[in-house]
């Protein structure tokens, strides 16, 4: 008797989406739910959008952890297309293997040890240059991008392996200096991939609870963190709104890369 038969298929396949998917169309729908209770639904209502969007500390948290992102993302692709551009095209050099240590090391050290390490630093760094004053938004967005860097050489690595460097040499046989080909032929096709890192690196580092718990100070508080103090105390139907909320913005964003990137492959 095979197990690989179509309806076995189908059935892991439905039980799979359905265990992944079902728990986020539950807060999509209790969003909209009318009682205070998450669980039991007391009539359609948009009442907790206006009570979210009436929430200065959520909003405020948002606002930082979208701006944290946003640096964060920019600086770790930036920093990790040169790293693979060092790896990939300057062949065997002095630390080339140390330099992937260090780069790898974020990949699989706990996020614990990561986020105190960072935070042992930043004090040490304030006792010796008396710089940072205070743990707030840039230390959050340094201990990001330290953590960042690792995923975004990782997706550029791969890409920069796969561009066909005769287009590259074509460029250089006619004249273009390796600057401008550079910015004219590898940069355009690396553009998935720097695009797909710098999605990669935003999310990270919108998700992040624990590093950011380590490096933060009064009055740098971001949205993970003010989530999960609200939750502890029970999920507030406000919560749920804010989910749908993002959820609809990873849809939209997702639709505008697949389409970005299709086009670039046209």
């Amino acid at each position: 008797m095979r197990l690989r038969t179509p309806g076995f298929v189908f059935s892991a396949m439905a039980f799979a989406y359905a265990f992944l998917y079902l728990p986020i169309l539950a807060v999509v729908v209790y969003s909209f739910n009318e009682s205070k209770l998450v669980t039991v639904w007391g009539g359609f209502s948009t009442k907790w959008y206006g009570e979210l969007f009436r929430n200065e500390q959520l909003l405020g948290a948002a606002y930082q952890s979208l701006k944290v992102a946003a640096i964060s993302a920019t600086f770790a692709v930036v920093l990790g297309t040169l790293a693979s551009i060092a790896i990939v095209r300057f062949g065997r050099f002095r630390g080339k293997s140390m330099l992937q240590g260090v780069l790898a090391a974020p990949l699989v050290m706990p996020e614990v040890l990561l986020g105190l390490t960072m935070l042992m630093l930043f004090v040490a760094m304030e006792q010796l240059i008396g710089w940072p004053e205070k743990r707030d938004l840039t230390t959050i967005s340094i201990a990001h991008i330290t953590f960042s860097v690792a995923y975004v050489v990782v997706v550029i690595q791969s890409r920069l392996k796969t561009i066909d460097r005769s287009l590259e040499e074509a460029a250089l046989d006619l004249g273009a200096r390796p600057l401008k080909v550079f910015m004219l032929v590898t940069l355009p096709l690396m553009f998935p991939a720097l695009l797909s890192s710098w999605l990669l690196a935003f999310t990270l580092s919108m998700d992040d609870l624990v590093i950011a718990s380590f490096t933060s100070g009064p009055g740098s508080t971001t949205l993970p963190m003010v989530v999960f103090s609200s939750v502890r105390l029970g999920v507030n139907p406000q919560i749920n709104a804010l989910a749908t909320i993002l959820l609809l913005l990873v849809i939209i964003c997702v639709f505008v890369v697949s389409r970005l990137i299709r086009q670039e492959k046209r």
